[in-house]
């Protein structure tokens, strides 16, 4: 029976991990081992390609903002690297090395960089982050976070690895992603079953992910959103495509099947509400965020006080008569 992958029902468990005290301890929701066969069952496909069409252009983009710094970084790493989708478009002329890092061994086999570049593959749990503090001075992670049970633990452990002025890019699912789907398996298990199961996991909204990086040391953030909508012959497709993006349910407390009376209920009902002439669209909620470790050079908002013109002046500053005059 098809796994499905995990949605967001609702995201106030993200914001209750962004504000809690670190001493609290951290509740476990996702099965790191079960991801990690996950990973390996996709890794070893003979058509693991087939399904790489998000991931490698969201990966794509990701590279595209690496180049957008302009400056060469020394030492980077690939965090939740999988096959390779960040990695695979870096160029040597803008980092010298890369280590790329995933839970997945076999995932890490596929990688293959790009001509020039100096790139090395390491076997870790992006939950257990492991480099020397200062070490590093580029961390990129590309649709691999949302599986990472205490994320501000993980924040922590990238911003203590980058040097002072290091930055941190990535890219996460927002809590929009899949709304067709998870809306149609609801409306199918509240009529055939009278409830909900707990098929779904919490997923970011975009003000999560600016206030744990805030919590984490980060500065002079960017965040910004984008969806990617795909089209599937039906419902069928669309699951079937997530269990070969390694994408399934990885819940400690996830259903082991779904009846044939569900899926077929939730089918239809994603036909009819979220149905086109030649099938069913599916939507990804995209995350882009980027985030600064403080440094002494990096530049400071003026002192309070210090401005020369007041905001309800701008607009005679604007005003073209005002301007004549002033000449």
């Amino acid at each position: 029976m098809f796994q499905i992958m995990q949605i967001c029902a609702t995201q106030n468990c993200l914001r209750a991990i962004a504000n809690r005290s670190y001493c609290t301890p951290v509740v476990n929701i996702f099965d790191r081992n079960v991801k990690r066969l996950q990973r390996e069952r996709a890794a070893k496909s003979a058509d693991v390609e087939l399904y790489d069409y998000i991931k490698e252009e969201v990966g794509y983009r990701i590279s595209d903002r690496i180049f957008d710094v302009k400056r060469v970084f020394t030492n980077a790493v690939d965090l939740g690297a999988s096959r390779g989708y960040v990695t695979n478009h870096v160029l040597g002329e803008t980092v010298k090395r890369l280590t790329a890092v995933d839970l997945s061994p076999s995932m890490l086999a596929h990688v293959k960089g790009t001509p020039g570049l100096d790139f090395s593959v390491r076997e870790m749990d992006e939950e257990k982050f492991d480099f020397d503090p200062a070490s590093l001075d580029l961390v990129v992670s590309s649709l691999s976070l949302h599986w990472v049970n205490d994320l501000p633990a993980c924040f922590r452990a990238v911003n203590k690895a980058l040097k002072p002025d290091g930055v941190f890019i990535g890219a996460m699912f927002g809590g929009e992603t899949l709304y067709e789907l998870r809306s149609s398996l609801h409306l199918a298990e509240q009529e055939r079953r009278g409830g909900l199961s707990p098929h779904l996991s919490p997923f970011t909204q975009i003000r999560d992910v600016g206030m744990l990086l805030n919590r984490s040391n980060f500065t002079m953030l960017t965040i910004d959103t984008d969806e990617i909508v795909v089209g599937f012959p039906s419902m069928f497709e669309l699951m079937w495509d997530l269990k070969g993006m390694a994408e399934s349910n990885a819940a400690f407390n996830r259903p082991l099947h779904i009846s044939r009376e569900t899926l077929m209920a939730a089918a239809a009902i994603y036909k009819d509400m979220y149905g086109k002439d030649d099938g069913v669209t599916a939507t990804f909620q995209i995350i882009y965020f980027v985030g600064w470790k403080p440094c002494p050079s990096q530049p400071k908002p003026l002192p309070r006080g210090s401005a020369d013109v007041s905001l309800k002046d701008l607009g005679k500053l604007m005003d073209p008569k005002h301007v004549s005059d002033k000449k």
